[in-house]
């Protein structure tokens, strides 16, 4: 079993988030579960945030993806794979 793993750092997370949520949003197909974490609520919300989602499909198309993330100024995205023998 193999599972592709999208880490994406969100620095500026106020001002980027709205870019990145239009890209995820138009790579919704290929996004099989998505997590977000950022610390802080309410009135103590913080600028930085992690966004764990777990990719399927083609690997070109992943890496595309991690590309037009990555380029972002803020935001920090990287590929993980991890298998397990069966």
């Amino acid at each position: 079993m193999k599972k592709t793993l999208l880490m994406v750092l969100v620095n500026r997370r106020k001002e980027e988030a709205p870019t990145v949520q239009k890209i995820l949003t138009g790579w919704g197909c290929i996004i099989k579960t998505r997590l977000g974490i950022h610390d802080g609520v309410l009135d103590d919300c913080t600028n930085t945030g992690l966004i764990i989602l777990e990719l399927v499909g083609d690997e070109a198309k992943n890496k595309e993806l991690v590309h037009k993330l990555d380029i972002l100024s803020g935001v920090n995205a990287k590929l993980v794979e991890l298998s397990v023998e069966a």
